[in-house]
């Protein structure tokens, strides 16, 4: 059954050799492929301004860079975030996509009453974070416990209500190219069946 499917290549650098945006395209090109709809956003060539305060998180507009990207969330069915690991998490500037997309009104409302929790407006979708390391990917899970990427799907994903999220990390990433390969298929059989 074709999917309605965003995905967000999060690496800062904009050269077309990153690894992680040669595993986004294999995505996209194998979904598009198996018949599913496809929208992305490419962060590394899209100019936006960080949030600052919580007065414009919680009352101003999506800047106009993102608008389309915002539209695209709502109407996704399944998102795929690519981006590499820095500091043990995601770079600075997915996070700042995130807090101006998934924002009051598109992603959740706040109760009407005090004390009550807030509404989750993003169910009923999926996602996959696909992370690229310069670390075995079982060094991350194991000794750091996968905290970086914990956070993102639970403090920000399942928070909006997208559920369930699945993760591939892939390191080292400057191992062979064999290695290299063997991923890109691997991501290329997640866009076939859209998971």
């Amino acid at each position: 059954m074709a999917r309605r499917i965003f995905i967000v290549i999060g690496h800062p650098d904009p050269s077309p050799d990153r690894f992680c945006r040669v595993l986004a395209k294999a995505y996209a090109a194998a979904a598009e492929s198996a018949g599913h709809q496809i929208r992305e956003i490419d962060l590394a060539i899209t100019d936006f301004p960080l949030l600052r305060t919580a007065e414009e998180f919680e009352h101003g507009i999506v800047p106009e860079p993102l608008r389309a990207a915002t539209d695209a969330i709502v109407w996704a069915e399944h998102l795929v975030f690519v981006f590499p690991l820095w500091l043990g998490t995601m770079p600075a500037l997915l996070k700042g996509f995130l807090e101006q997309t998934m924002r009051p009104g598109v992603a959740f409302q706040y109760p009407e009453n005090k004390g009550m929790l807030t509404e989750s407006l993003l169910r009923g979708r999926s996602a996959r974070i696909v992370v690229t390391m310069g670390m075995p990917s079982i060094f991350y899970r194991l000794w750091f416990l996968n905290h970086g990427i914990a956070g993102m799907r639970r403090g920000i994903l399942n928070f909006v209500g997208i559920k369930p999220v699945y993760e591939t990390l892939l390191g080292p990433v400057g191992g062979s190219l064999e290695r290299r390969k063997k991923w890109i298929r691997k991501i290329e059989s997640l866009g076939i069946g859209a998971r």
